[in-house]
């Protein structure tokens, strides 16, 4: 009898829960430049620029980005990058009229899988996130919030021209990123938010390529029962330096 009651209890929570979550949805763009410079064959850095719209995709900024690190090479397809990245968040619901500044440090280990008719990137990346607190939407307030974020990015590109990654040719992406949070001022949600990308790579040389297409940001705010669903306009230029060849060249 009394595990019979708790299961109902629990069916009943259960179902209360389900009634109260809120999911908001949005339309933003997403522009993002990235630069990856190798310097010789076990240094090299990292920089990322970053602008989001804040909603029906054109009114207004939500977020800048200006991320940097240094890397170091383990091999050609495997790297290890520490940096710091800081993030303005412009104006938004509990902060109308002042712009939330965070630093952010960052240690990400990333790999490459390549294959004649595949290409694959996965890293991990660990961030520390310290963010302004707010004291109304007029004022910051003194100190910082602070978390930790994992994050684990999966990205696969299947070439849809003959001339495969080569120069004016085309590729089909797939690209998925989940982001947990924990430390001691998370209460709700460890859950942060999932990315999920479809689209397309225009290779523009060997080594630089546009992508473009439709992702999806799936959000678990603060307050747990709150959720955010982002419909993206993505847009990214990837733009990678090898400069070793120079210095080979001068060599000889």
């Amino acid at each position: 009898m009394k595990s019979s009651f708790l299961f109902a209890l629990v069916l009943v929570s259960t179902g209360s829960l389900a009634q109260v979550k809120q999911t908001e949805t949005v339309q933003q763009a997403w522009f993002g430049y990235f630069n990856q410079t190798r310097f010789s064959n076990k240094w090299g850095s990292w920089t990322d620029l970053h602008l989001r719209t804040k909603e029906d995709f054109v009114s207004g900024l939500s977020q800048s980005i200006l991320r940097f690190g240094l890397t170091y090479y383990l091999n050609d397809d495997t790297k290890l990058t520490a940096g710091y990245a800081y993030v303005s968040h412009y104006p938004a619901d509990n902060h109308k009229n002042v712009t939330m500044p965070e630093h952010r440090p960052w240690q990400q280990i990333q790999w490459h899988s390549k294959y004649s008719k595949l290409r694959l990137m996965q890293w991990f990346r660990l961030e520390e996130r310290f963010r302004r607190k707010i004291l109304n939407d007029d004022e910051l307030a003194e100190g910082y919030n602070f978390n930790f974020r994992l994050r684990y990015n999966f990205f696969f590109m299947v070439p849809l021209s003959k001339n495969k990654f080569q120069p004016k040719s085309l590729s089909f992406v797939v690209n998925d990123e989940v982001h947990i949070n924990f430390g001691k001022e998370i209460v709700y949600n460890y859950f942060d938010q999932n990315r999920f990308f479809l689209g397309f790579a225009y290779h523009v040389n060997k080594h630089d390529n546009l992508q473009f297409g439709y992702m999806n940001v799936f959000q678990q705010l603060a307050a747990g029962n709150k959720y955010r669903s982002n419909h993206v306009a993505r847009v990214f230029y990837f733009h990678n330096l090898d400069l070793r060849k120079k210095t080979d060249q001068n060599l000889k």
